[in-house]
């Protein structure tokens, strides 16, 4: 008995040893816990986030102004009144949820329609497939502000007798119209970035473990130098976890229907520079864990903290404005869009540029801090 409690003294005591690892397993849970229940909290006072739609107007009447009118006053909602070739291309990029579009003839056909002499004219509703929710939305504003624009022309008690006397079509914006929406391509970009970042944080842990038995020293007594040595790493990271990333978009095309609708060249060009951050980052938590166990308790704090705000678990959409701002500073976030891009939004080669860059400039300071900060001798 006597032995057994030494050894689970001993254990205890090296395991307290290692504080930092300690205050990270402490912090990481409370940070997800506050995270989650800040994006859900239902009774919340913070002013819920916007949400982005564009309206187009064709018809440019003095009712459809009205319109207009009510939907920009409508505090809910970030509105961008366009023509209807920028709002379907903002919907296809992702940069507004849906586009409302008031056909020409609107305000006639309605007339028409409330008096029986027509059918219904039909507003049309584009929306971005990925958030089909927001379908609901639009139609009850729709309802609520188009009529309210024509109790405003008419007396209080025939405002109160009138049905909708117009129809709202709704059709999802995708590359090819007639392919369907495929919820696998988002998920799966989602769970790449996330687990192809679980694989770097071994690449920094063999670092480390490489210093830890002395193999630097015996590289270093070849002609090898330091930069060589750590190129090769990351080079080797690189391929790796761009094999990685090609294997799980394989299955995900031949088994779940994913389709890369956009750019290949673009889509290739992101899973390079996701598996070159993807490196970078691996050495940069080498250098600053120091040792294998402080290295590991900090890269998987970072790596939740990055698939958290990027979007690879709860869409960013659903946050807070000001959180949907911060998201855009992780590479995650330009990852997951990039690969979003590529496949279903089906966008072409010029959509790839900025999350390209963006992941090349984090790889860029990730490996440069990383090198200015590792040490070579444990």
């Amino acid at each position: 008995m006597n032995i057994i409690s030494t050894l689970v003294r001993k254990d205890v005591l090296l395991y307290l040893q290692n504080r930092k690892a300690i205050v990270i397993t402490l912090i990481a849970p409370i940070v997800m816990a506050a995270f989650f229940g800040y994006v859900f909290n239902s009774s919340s006072n913070t002013k819920p986030a916007r949400t982005p739609i564009a309206l187009v107007d064709l018809d440019n009447t003095k009712l459809t102004a009205a319109v207009v009118a009510k939907f920009q006053a409508d505090e809910t909602l970030n509105l961008l009144v366009t023509n209807e070739e920028e709002a379907v291309n903002l919907v296809r990029s992702g940069k507004r949820r849906a586009a409302i579009v008031l056909p020409k003839d609107f305000s006639r056909d309605l007339e028409a329609s409330m008096s029986g002499a027509a059918a219904k004219p039909a507003i049309r509703i584009k929306y971005d497939p990925s958030q089909a929710f927001v379908v609901g939305l639009v139609n009850g504003l729709i309802g609520q502000h188009v009529m309210r624009a024509i109790a405003s022309s008419r007396s209080a008690q025939s405002a109160q007798a009138l049905s909708l006397p117009f129809d709202a079509s709704a059709s999802a914006v995708t590359a090819n119209n007639e392919k369907k929406y495929n919820s696998f391509a988002h998920s799966f970009a989602g769970m790449s970035v996330q687990f192809i970042l679980f694989m770097g944080i071994e690449f920094g842990i063999g670092l480390l473990l490489m210093r830890r038995q002395d193999i630097w020293k015996r590289l270093r007594i070849a002609p090898i130098t330091r930069v060589d040595m750590i190129a090769s790493r990351v080079i080797a990271s690189s391929m790796i976890g761009m094999g990685f990333v090609s294997a799980i978009y394989v299955v995900a095309i031949g088994v779940f229907g994913v389709r890369v609708s956009g750019s290949w060249i673009g889509f290739v060009a992101i899973i390079l520079s996701f598996a070159i951050l993807n490196a970078s980052f691996g050495l940069l938590i080498a250098a600053i864990g120091r040792s294998p166990e402080v290295a590991r308790s900090i890269a998987i704090f970072a790596t939740l903290i990055m698939v958290m705000l990027g979007g690879a678990w709860v869409p960013s959409f659903v946050f807070p404005e000001w959180l949907q701002t911060i998201s855009q500073l992780t590479p995650t976030y330009w990852a997951i869009e990039g690969l979003s891009a590529m496949t279903w939004r089906g966008l072409g080669l010029e959509a790839a540029i900025t999350p390209v860059v963006v992941m090349l400039g984090f790889s860029a300071a990730f490996t440069a801090l990383a090198m200015q900060r590792f040490q070579w001798d444990e």
